[in-house]
């Protein structure tokens, strides 16, 4: 069984959504990718009945806050476990060299010292080349450079179940990317905003999508189902609705709005 639980769904700024973060189950085995920006991350690993002890593999996209600082709170949680020495496999962290440098400072200025050695004894950093090839629970991935526009971003292409799977992380598409992402069975893109929220939330100006701008590339692209995710929160309970229905007027395939702890079988 391989699944993605989407443990939050929303931006930067979201309150009552929490920012963007998965794991991508197979079997019993979890691959977290990227952990938002609070302690929240552990109240959702419980609630997604996910155990920390269960998670041997991360993948950090990007240095932005809302991505990579739930991890201090992961270091600090498995931080004491890993001091007394009961942490007996390698937990494997998978990032680019900006992010690595990122984590690496926060976690000497903010953690005890104690606790920062612990915890980095444990973890097996991977400092990520464009295009590097790496089999994690079973699953192959190729890890790649999305040329961002904003801070360094790298995505991943794996195949789940034989269907080509493609997360692009938190921009809009770069179109040296179309060839790589056309025809795909599956792929996860942001969308900040409705389109006719654009001029509120200011999605193009932060290299962000709208609903609208996503779902018609993604058509192009001949994508066969896109889940969005990266939104806004002001329309509450409504949101997906109104996000599905902006999707489905510009994508033929079957479109994905999940809201936070959902699960997409694959």
């Amino acid at each position: 069984m391989k699944r993605i639980v989407f443990l939050g769904t929303g931006n930067g700024m979201t309150l009552d959504l929490y920012n963007t973060c998965f794991s991508i189950q197979s079997d019993n085995e979890n691959f977290l990718i990227d952990t938002g920006g609070s302690v929240e991350i552990i109240r959702r690993l419980e609630k997604a009945d996910i155990k920390l002890k269960d998670i041997k593999h991360m993948f950090i996209s990007h240095n932005h806050t809302d991505h990579i600082l739930g991890l201090i709170w992961i270091f600090k949680k498995i931080g004491v476990d890993a001091i007394a020495g009961r942490i007996q496999n390698k937990i494997n962290i998978y990032c680019n060299d900006i992010v690595y440098e990122s984590i690496a400072g926060i976690s000497r200025l903010i953690l005890p010292q104690k606790i920062f050695e612990g915890v980095f004894k444990v973890i097996d950093f991977h400092v990520l080349e464009n295009g590097e090839k790496i089999q994690i629970n079973g699953i192959n991935y190729e890890f790649f450079d999305i040329n961002a526009r904003g801070t360094k971003q790298f995505g991943f292409e794996c195949f789940i179940n034989e269907k080509k799977v493609i997360f692009l992380g938190d921009e809009t598409i770069n179109s040296n990317l179309y060839e790589k992402v056309n025809g795909a069975d599956w792929v996860m893109h942001e969308a900040f905003c409705l389109d006719s929220e654009e001029n509120i939330f200011h999605a193009y100006e932060k290299n962000h999508s709208t609903v609208k701008t996503a779902s018609e590339i993604m058509n192009k692209l001949n994508v066969k189902n896109l889940i969005l995710y990266h939104t806004e929160e002001t329309h509450g309970d409504d949101r997906k609705k109104l996000y599905l229905d902006e999707a489905r007027k510009y994508f033929r395939g079957n479109a994905y709005v999940p809201n936070d702890l959902e699960i997409i079988e694959l």
